[in-house]
């Protein structure tokens, strides 16, 4: 009997063995099975997740005429077509171009257009875009195997061009405030247009341009003395170079823009004073 109950006690020892060995297996099992599942779903996830965010390949499409036609703002005032604002500040793909946006500021019948025509000529003059308080015109030149594009945006004088100073400003490397020497009355104007101009852009090369020398030298010294002091502390307070110019006899046209690209590229250049009445002034 006392063999019996040993042969027992031993067989249900051994029974507990295998039991406890078999629960250890099936765990073990499970938690290969729960790794194994939750590795694959890390998988499934990162599959997931590179297909949905997989770049996609968009093919540009042409302009259409329709892109030609000016786009009206929300202030009212009408916006360049993307294809003209592309062209005029110098979007391109050619590596040798570089373009340089500027901008013309001042009061009607100043001679602004007259001036940027003597200087792009008349041929270009006739392919520039015209819009209702904004003229596009740009003028391209080789130095030294590279094409400098300068795009010249002249904005009109009257109060409607104000909602054109913004997109005028934007991107322009120099801005021109430009004033008739022989109506002071634009010249008092320039403060006002300055102010507007530094909202948008803060970084431009100022330069402040008095037209018609031609006429401006007709006028009694002692005037002619009073209008170029004013001018003087205009650009002092602007921090301005100041060129007097004459678009009918091309005085100082060409030089302002040497002036511009010299400034704007470091270039050894001088540039010299002339404080002599009677003479086109040059100040700064």
């Amino acid at each position: 009997m006392a063999k019996i109950t040993k042969v027992y006690e031993k067989m249900t020892h051994i029974c507990r063995k295998i039991n406890v060995h078999h629960v250890n297996v099936k765990w073990s099992i499970l938690e290969r099975v729960s790794a194994f599942r939750q590795f694959f779903q890390f998988l499934l996830d990162k599959i997931l997740s590179c297909s949905i965010g997989k770049p996609i390949r968009y093919r540009r499409l042409t302009l259409r005429s329709s892109s030609l036609l000016p786009e009206v703002t929300e202030s009212g005032g009408v916006a360049p077509p993307e294809e003209a604002v592309a062209r005029f500040n110098g979007n391109s793909t050619d590596s040798d171009l570089v373009p340089l946006k500027i901008s013309l500021f001042g009061d009607c019948q100043i001679g602004k257009t007259s001036f940027v025509v003597k200087y792009v000529g008349d041929e270009q003059e006739q392919k520039c875009l015209e819009m209702r308080g904004l003229n596009l015109m740009d003028k391209t030149l080789f130095v030294q195997g590279a094409r400098i594009t300068f795009s010249i945006w002249d904005v009109g004088g009257d109060s409607r061009s104000l909602d054109q100073v913004p997109i005028a400003c934007k991107d322009a490397v120099a801005i021109l405030f430009m004033f008739d020497l022989t109506s002071r009355c634009t010249l008092n104007s320039v403060i006002e247009w300055y102010s507007q101009a530094r909202k948008w852009n803060q970084t431009a090369i100022p330069i402040l341009i008095g037209t018609k020398f031609d006429e401006f030298v007709l006028l009694p010294p002692n005037l002619q003395w009073a209008i170029i002091t004013q001018a003087r502390g205009y650009a002092k307070a602007m921090k301005a170079t100041l060129f007097f110019s004459s678009a009918k006899h091309n005085i100082n046209v060409n030089k302002i823009f040497k002036f511009i690209m010299a400034k704007f590229f470091n270039l050894p250049w001088t540039l010299d004073r002339n404080l002599r009445i009677g003479e086109p002034i040059i100040d700064f």
